[in-house]
């Protein structure tokens, strides 16, 4: 697994707030950075990058196709252009962003694409996002011996997809959390906070500790400097087996997903 442990996420941040933001993580010491081109603010990224004085070498980059450039063609010509906005000659991990199962685009097509892009040299690495069990079955037997990197999921202390999660580990998957603080909720949590407190810390990095201990990627955002050093130090925060327990009896299940696009979900786990 070559995917780093910890990054920033810039989902919904743009424009200046994003040029910030990221300047500020790789201050920070921030080493991994997670885009994609539905996002729209590669180009911001890639200027920041580009100016930071940060070895290219030192920053993992990831990017995702969306669904209108699932075609082979589609799918290379973008990812070249993302190449371009970013600034790089290769992206360090390159992902499908959703599965749209019943899109026009089969995924025996962009997965193949995103194979040839590895291939290519575009991307070193490949992977796929919101993928359940049986999507990443399919694409384990679509790219035969090409690995997958990880499969980046919504994960947090309400949503632990438990059976994605004992997929994964049996068959040697990396899992990536997104949204592991549930877009801020667990900030207010009562058991959270008292975990937190008894290690002198805040709900947010025990969210991320927890994340962490699972053995799962985590890629938090925010847009502010203190809450981003703040994350980084949930690595350093060791949980208690009863800790990990009680925050094991927070998960809902489907009633806590945040992210589910009609269109584009599979039929989740």
């Amino acid at each position: 697994m070559t995917v780093p442990k910890f990054g920033l996420g810039t989902f919904r941040l743009k424009g200046d707030v994003v040029r910030r933001v990221v300047a500020d993580a790789l201050e920070l010491g921030y080493r991994a950075i997670d885009t994609a081109q539905g996002y729209d603010n590669e180009g911001e990224i890639g200027e920041v990058l580009a100016a930071s004085g940060v070895p290219r070498a030192d920053v993992y980059l990831t990017t995702k196709i969306k669904p209108a450039n699932y075609r082979r063609d589609a799918l290379l010509d973008s990812l070249r252009v993302s190449l371009e906005k970013l600034r790089v000659e290769q992206v360090d991990l390159t992902l499908i962003h959703w599965p749209v199962p019943n899109g026009e685009v089969r995924p025996e097509e962009y997965l193949a694409a995103l194979a040839e892009a590895r291939e290519q040299g575009l991307t070193r690495e490949i992977g796929v996002s919101n993928f359940n069990i049986a999507g990443l079955r399919q694409a384990r037997e679509i790219l035969g011996g090409v690995p997958l990197a990880t499969n980046q999921v919504e994960i947090h202390p309400y949503l632990q997809n438990r059976r994605l999660v004992e997929f994964a580990r049996q068959e040697g998957l990396h899992l990536t959390s997104y949204m592991t603080l549930a877009v801020g909720k667990v900030m207010d949590d009562p058991v959270l906070r008292d975990i937190a407190g008894s290690h002198g810390a805040n709900p947010a990095q025990v969210a991320l500790a927890w994340a962490l201990a699972q053995g799962f990627s985590v890629i938090p955002s925010s847009t502010k400097r203190e809450n981003l050093a703040g994350n980084l130090r949930a690595q350093d925060l060791q949980l208690t087996a009863e800790d990990l327990d009680r925050i094991a009896a927070l998960d809902v299940g489907e009633a806590a997903r945040i992210a589910s696009p009609e269109s584009a979900r599979p039929v989740w786990d």
